[in-house]
């Protein structure tokens, strides 16, 4: 029973080794964006621009900080449930873990992405027009990272391709 085959041809070891092999490589592709968006947040007070910022810029600011290392240790996380339990050979607890993790830390970067958008448009601009830039960004990564994946077909096998 367990190691029958589905209709794609993997057994059920084979798919886990799969479907976690996929999760890994998306992370390597995230991970380094993350840690750049929370270097320059933690230096950012150090900037000469700094100090242009309004209260509200500032308690943004604190908040993307703080959802920028939230984010950061989300997406690192499933790399961490990997490496310590690998060896206990229950890898579909290992791939739900961690893709709560990942859909977890999706949500928070998007909210440190759009804060940082204000932030930087604030120092530069007023607080109205990085507003604007930052509801504009937040729509799109809405749409691109929330909307449109979920519009998508859930379940591949179906939604088959007519044959020539």
């Amino acid at each position: 029973m367990g190691t029958e085959a589905d209709s794609h041809g993997e057994t059920p070891h084979q798919r886990r080794d799969r479907e976690l092999g996929e999760l890994l490589q998306e992370l390597r592709v995230v991970l380094p964006g993350v840690q750049v968006l929370f270097a320059f947040l933690l230096v950012l007070p150090f900037q000469s621009h700094f100090d242009r910022l309004t209260a509200p810029g500032r308690t943004v600011y604190s908040a993307t900080l703080l959802a920028s290392a939230v984010a950061t240790v989300l997406l690192i996380a499933p790399a961490a449930v990997h490496r310590f339990n690998f060896r206990g050979h229950d890898k579909e607890w290992i791939i739900q873990t961690a893709q709560r993790c990942v859909l977890a830390g999706t949500f928070v970067l998007a909210a440190a992405i759009v804060g940082a958008i204000f932030v930087a448009a604030s120092a530069l601009y007023h607080d109205a027009w990085a507003t604007v830039l930052a509801s504009g960004l937040g729509g799109l990564v809405t749409w691109m990272w929330f909307i449109l994946p979920l519009r998508g077909p859930r379940y591949p096998d179906h939604q088959k391709l007519p044959s020539k």
